[in-house]
């Protein structure tokens, strides 16, 4: 299962496909957000990624205790959903601009919509992608409009179960959209490692054929490259442009430089995948070259006798292979050799 984007290709045997999650941390400054654009561009990864709604397409203005983050929450803790919408949506005004410096660079632009008129806002910018949030993998009548777009759907998993997985996919599909990638996605801000079960990546990939990837909200860039060794074929990460900066997602984002490494370890961590292969590669010649054998150490005549002081077994190869040496030992020379001459059975 592959997902063809522009120059692109998405899945298992291709490159990471690594996309920068913008988010909230514009701070609320359209010249940040440029920055932010022009910063991934830079780093190599190919895609930039916002999030289209208001705080009133995502939510109601109400203060009672089911509209508040649990007052336990690591980074918002007893805020009111709708004014922490509010700072952290992307103004629709916004997004041709970004869009467009996005472009410019050659990434791919894409957004998470919440509702049909984000939809509706995203294809008359073009979209080429979409993704799915983790909270809204279970709106069914959100799933069918944006797959009767025929663009591909990138779906986040985080807190859903594999009935919301299995579902989500057959809503899709049933559109006639198979263009599907499933992430893996710990839906905690920020999450732990210990709770990334990278080995999901897989299960997600076989049991829905679907591309597979992970929606990482860990600190750093460890989790990701690892689940790139476990099939994850897309790498969605938060990016700022510096942490000190704030933001409502600034504590678990990437700043630019992390960004560039974690683009580059993850094309390295796939690279060294390979195959199932024991034996040498191509590239360690000079190694085989070097490797140990059976070597005369000192001059010698005809019918000297092979001791451990004038045989040795020392760096490069070209003599007997060293499992050989018990079996020399105590016979004898046939002819003369120089200290340096490579052990052979026609010299004993």
């Amino acid at each position: 299962m592959t997902i063809k984007l522009n120059d692109h290709t998405i899945g298992h045997g291709h490159r990471p496909f690594v996309a920068a999650e913008m988010s909230g941390n514009h701070n609320g400054d359209l010249g940040r957000a440029l920055a932010i654009v022009d910063a991934i561009a830079e780093s190599g990864a190919p895609a930039v990624k916002l999030q289209t709604y208001t705080a009133d397409t995502i939510t109601i203005d109400a203060d009672g205790p089911a509209f508040q983050i649990s007052a336990g929450h690591d980074l918002w803790g007893g805020r009111n959903l709708y004014s922490l919408y509010q700072e952290a949506h992307t103004p629709w005004e916004w997004h041709e601009p970004i869009f467009e410096r996005a472009r410019e660079h050659g990434l791919v632009p894409f957004s998470s919509p919440f509702d049909a008129t984000a939809v509706d806002l995203l294809e008359d910018l073009d979209v080429e992608l979409y993704k799915i949030a983790s909270l809204e993998i279970g709106d069914i009548p959100l799933l069918r409009t944006v797959a009767r777009t025929g663009k591909p759907i990138i779906l986040s998993s985080g807190a859903a179960n594999a009935a919301d997985i299995d579902l989500a996919v057959e809503t899709i599909r049933a559109e006639g959209n198979d263009q599907i990638a499933v992430l893996g996605c710990t839906s905690s801000y920020p999450a732990t490692a210990d709770a990334s079960n990278l080995r999901t990546i897989e299960v997600l990939r076989d049991t829905w054929n679907v591309v597979s990837g992970l929606s990482d909200h860990t600190k750093g860039i460890g989790v990701s490259v690892a689940a790139v060794a476990f099939g994850a074929s897309i790498l969605e990460k938060h990016v700022t442009l510096r942490r000190a900066d704030g933001g409502v997602d600034s504590d678990f984002s990437l700043e630019p430089e992390e960004l560039k490494a974690l683009v580059d370890e993850s094309y390295a961590a796939w690279l060294a995948i390979g195959d199932v292969h024991i034996g040498p590669v191509a590239s360690e010649a000079e190694s085989q070259r070097l490797r140990r054998s059976l070597y005369v150490v000192e001059d010698v005549r005809a019918g000297d006798v092979v001791t451990e002081k004038n045989v040795r077994s020392i760096r490069p190869a070209g003599g007997l292979e060293p499992r050989y040496y018990d079996t020399v030992m105590g016979r004898t020379f046939r002819a003369d050799a120089a200290k340096g001459t490579a052990l052979s059975w026609d010299l004993i």
